[in-house]
């Protein structure tokens, strides 16, 4: 990451796409999996501390959602959201994590009797659980929502600072402080993480999964519904607040869920596997996917299209995107399988580190 940023302000105006999204591609390739590896970290924690892992994980995710905000204050406040100062400040906080990482608590790897072969000692073999019906459309329709994950982070901004082309928005908030307007996601986000114990004993993971299938849909369209003026900036705020229950209410239940249901002896593997078909497969397909239908609507209009012409292009993108997540809901509703009620509740048993 600080690699990218050197670059990035040595280059200046002749900055080149390639050598950029290599240098982030490298920093996002090894970030990625410490996803997965934090959740088996903290879960490992809290078995050994004799505590309930449904109960007592969501207080502490939170904590990763705070400091999302934190920098996403820092970053548009002191104006580095269209400079290539964020990537100097992703990578000095990530040597900070890594110096902080070294004071975690021990966490012991299961030791495997007898010879490893190369599938079980790379974690390949939690690719075997698609082999239960019931795992492999969990990890598909992990891959389907996955599509849904990065079009936000990706869009929203390049969205809302096209509304400065119009003298009607130009100086409002939305316009001027976006990152603190989407920054509303997170705060929700932190919110609903605390709720999630409540919500999976109430009404048991299917539900709650697809609770934020629904919450999707309402992300998008309401992004598409909205306007940086009064009334319509309250619509984007409405779509903030029901990304707190589309993003958490399936990667956390996603996460328990994965815990409860493999054996010890491949969790973290497992783990690791929900984040590849999510943040990985997923988000990358997603990725490419939206910019297909951004380009289409948006960028592909002539040179002489005016504000109105662009912000329907923006209008039928996020209509798209809504539409999209609306058919993977109804089919999640429809083939994933009603989940007992001990998967709701309950401390998991020892897991591998």
């Amino acid at each position: 990451m600080c690699a990218a940023g050197i670059y990035a302000f040595t280059a200046g105006a002749d900055v080149a796409f390639a050598p950029l999204f290599a240098l982030y591609t490298i920093s996002v390739a090894f970030f990625m999996p410490t996803i997965a590896l934090t959740n088996s970290v903290a879960f490992n924690a809290l078995v050994k501390a004799g505590m309930d892992t449904v109960k007592d994980f969501p207080p502490i995710r939170v904590f990763g959602t705070v400091g999302f905000i934190v920098t996403m204050w820092i970053v548009d406040l002191v104006g580095a959201m269209d400079t290539p100062a964020q990537f100097v400040i992703s990578g000095g906080l990530s040597l900070v994590l890594a110096l902080y990482s070294l004071s975690l608590p021990n966490c012991e790897i299961k030791k495997v009797e007898g010879n490893v072969d190369l599938a079980e000692a790379l974690g390949l073999k939690a690719f075997s659980l698609f082999k239960q019906k019931k795992m492999a459309l969990f990890f598909i329709f992990c891959m389907l929502l996955g599509v849904s994950l990065q079009i936000t982070n990706g869009f929203a901004n390049p969205f809302l600072a096209s509304f400065g082309a119009n003298p009607e928005f130009a100086e409002t908030f939305a316009v001027q402080h976006s990152g603190i307007l989407i920054s509303i996601s997170q705060i929700c986000e932190a919110l609903c993480i605390l709720a999630i114990p409540f919500f999976l004993k109430r009404f048991g993971i299917k539900n709650v999964m697809l609770m934020a299938m629904f919450a999707w849909v309402l992300r998008f369209a309401f992004f598409g519904a909205g306007n940086p003026g009064m009334p319509g900036v309250l619509l984007f705020v409405l779509s903030c607040i029901v990304y707190g229950f589309a993003f958490d209410f399936f990667n956390i239940s996603g996460a328990l869920y994965v815990d409860q249901e493999t054996d010890p002896s491949m969790r973290s593997s497992a783990q690791g596997l929900f984040m590849v078909m999510t943040n990985g497969v997923g988000a990358t397909i997603g990725t490419l996917s939206a910019q297909a239908v951004v380009n289409k609507f948006v960028y592909h209009l002539p040179e002489t299209a005016d504000f109105m012409q662009v912000w329907e292009g923006w209008k039928m993108s996020w209509y798209t995107f809504a539409a999209y997540a609306l058919v993977v809901a109804v089919l999640f509703w429809i083939f994933f399988p009603k989940v007992s009620s001990r998967q709701t509740g309950g401390t998991a048993s020892a897991q591998e580190g």
